[in-house]
């Protein structure tokens, strides 16, 4: 069976990680029995989770993880859709996962009062007095990989201006169908799907909430992502 190696629920979340809920969202189209084993980033093959174990082989990142699961076990992410749609479905992928991860990334990790109501807690588990320490590197870290990607270097009202034009061009996409492209869902589905249902979380204040929360479709439709694959 595959081992899908997570953080584990938390913030109210089926996992704190939105890539974690995209690789649970991506096995559960394919119809594929797995289990989930909480884990630490710092034992993953590129230092990052998710990752799955599947029968040894190890496979990090999950757009590998997808590829994985059409080579091996042949199911098709894309079926049914046109050369233009799989290109639309890969270009809205890296909106959600290089763009608008970003900007949420920053609102929840380096907005203090973001981070006590959530992202504090993945170090609950650190001995006390180390916790202010580990909590105050990784914040350092994010902050610096932010701004290496560029997103940081805006001001609050650019990156809110940032997120309303990528929610935008998301609920654009989406229009009035349940899913991406129809009645079904497709693998776009599963990285659209994890981020609107992360994005929305009552949690925390973020521009990428606000923008999603004025998109009546989006909110909708991350519902019914949740009835789907992340029922209660």
């Amino acid at each position: 069976m595959i081992t899908l190696h997570v953080f584990g629920p938390s913030m109210g979340l089926p996992d704190g990680s939105p890539f974690v809920m995209k690789a649970m969202a991506l096995l559960r189209i394919a119809g594929l029995d797995y289990r989930t084993m909480r884990d630490s980033p710092f034992k993953a093959p590129k230092g990052k989770l998710p990752f799955i174990d599947d029968d040894g082989e190890r496979i990090a990142d999950t757009t590998f993880i997808r590829f994985h699961i059409e080579n091996k076990y042949g199911f098709d992410f894309d079926f049914g859709l046109t050369r233009e749609q799989k290109a639309s479905g890969w270009a809205l992928e890296k909106l959600c996962e290089d763009h608008l991860y970003w900007l949420v990334m920053i609102d929840r990790w380096l907005d203090n009062e973001n981070f006590a109501n959530g992202p504090a807690h993945f170090f609950d588990s650190a001995p006390a007095p180390l916790r202010p320490l580990i909590r105050k590197m990784v914040r350092g870290k994010i902050r610096k990989a932010a701004y290496a990607q560029g997103l940081y270097r805006h001001g609050a009202l650019e990156r809110r201006e940032l997120a309303r034009h990528g929610v935008a061009a998301c609920a654009a996409l989406l229009g009035d169908k349940p899913f991406l492209f129809g009645d079904d869902p497709r693998g776009a589905d599963a990285a659209l799907g994890a981020f609107a249902v992360s994005g929305l979380s009552p949690l925390f204040s973020s521009a990428a909430r606000d923008a999603m929360e004025d998109a009546p479709n989006l909110v909708a439709y991350a519902k019914r992502i949740e009835a789907r694959f992340f029922p209660a």
